[in-house]
């Protein structure tokens, strides 16, 4: 079987997730994650995503989680080549090869992480799956995190105050959000964070509230400007290789796809979110000199202005991939409303 290939090759933590069926498994998948150990992705997500292909598979398939194979950026192209089974990627790290993607970044949608990953996925089966953007994995699942806030070291009370400031912006919406601001984008992996903001190569960062924990930003960008709804949500695909998906026999295939992947797996992955968000919250609130500022009236009234503009932006993009953007943006918002 081809299920564990190249990452015996590399030097890298291996997180041992499943339980006892792991000993008796008779296909053992390589996940790569590029989150740090303590992550939610790792902390959460992982051993809960190990659990349901066990429990799918009555045991027959397990896998175990391998860190630093790759900088964040890579992970597609190190499951592309079979250098891992399974990886998740952020889609804003790689400018050009997603744009549909970028629908369900838009900022203004009312709702949690769990809602918006549960619509992203149905949307992408009815739509975004046009596009064949993901082509050369197979596509297990579709995530978005939390909304996202300006954190840094210094406080920010006004968007006024954000023109002019070196920003760690991914790309994507993200990007667009921070020209509209006139900031000036700094692009780092999220895991270098930390150490941008430590060594003032950044004064903040625009990232959810997770990060507060996951990221230790309660250490080195004490305020948060909170802007409700956020200023953009990141998107998320959960991928596999597919000669690793073929090497399975037909029947676990098909008890991946009916029990696991797809909607299931999406909706668990925005549930995760949703739960490291509060942890974030609340470590900032009961942190000692950490503060969180919301907009005023006045900015909240000026960035829905900067999300129409964004949001007409992002329309023209997707069209041109031949994607109705507007039928699948309103389809988003209906599916959010009913989760």
């Amino acid at each position: 079987m081809k299920l564990v290939r190249l990452a015996s090759l590399f030097a890298a933590a291996a997180i041992g997730l499943g339980g006892g069926t792991a000993l008796s498994a008779e296909h053992t998948l390589t996940i790569s994650s590029w989150a740090p150990p303590s992550h939610g992705m790792n902390a959460k997500m992982w051993p809960r995503f190990v659990e349901m292909v066990e429990e799918a598979t009555d045991g027959k398939v397990t896998a175990e989680v391998k860190l630093g194979l790759a900088p964040p950026p890579s992970q597609m192209d190190l499951v592309m080549d079979g250098a891992a089974d399974a990886s998740i990627i952020f889609h804003g790290y790689q400018p050009g090869r997603f744009v549909t993607t970028k629908l369900i970044e838009l900022p203004g949608y009312e709702g949690s992480a769990e809602a918006a990953s549960v619509a992203y996925w149905r949307v992408y089966e009815k739509f975004l799956s046009k596009a064949n953007e993901h082509r050369g994995v197979k596509l297990i699942g579709l995530v978005t995190h939390g909304p996202a806030q300006l954190h840094s070291d210094k406080p920010v009370t006004t968007l006024e105050q954000v023109a002019g400031m070196k920003i760690r912006i991914p790309g994507g919406v993200g990007g667009d959000v921070g020209r509209k601001l006139d900031a000036t984008g700094i692009q780092v992996p999220a895991p270098k964070v930390y150490e941008t903001l430590a060594s003032n190569a950044a004064d903040g960062v625009v990232m959810p509230m997770e990060t507060r924990k996951g990221f230790k930003l309660t250490e080195v960008a004490r305020n948060v400007y909170w802007m409700p709804g956020g200023l953009y949500r990141g998107s998320f695909a959960l991928i596999m290789n597919e000669e690793a998906f073929a090497d399975l026999p037909p029947e676990l295939q098909s008890a991946l796809e009916e029990k696991v992947f797809g909607e299931p797996l999406s909706r668990m992955g925005g549930a995760m979110w949703d739960e490291i968000d509060q942890d974030g919250i609340a470590l900032t609130r009961s942190t000692e000199g950490n503060a969180i500022n919301e907009a005023s009236d006045a900015d909240l009234a000026r960035f829905q202005d900067i999300s129409a503009e964004i949001r007409e932006k992002v329309f023209s993009e997707v069209n041109d991939t031949g994607i109705d953007a507007l039928a699948a943006y309103e389809l988003i918002k209906t599916e959010m409303s009913a989760n």
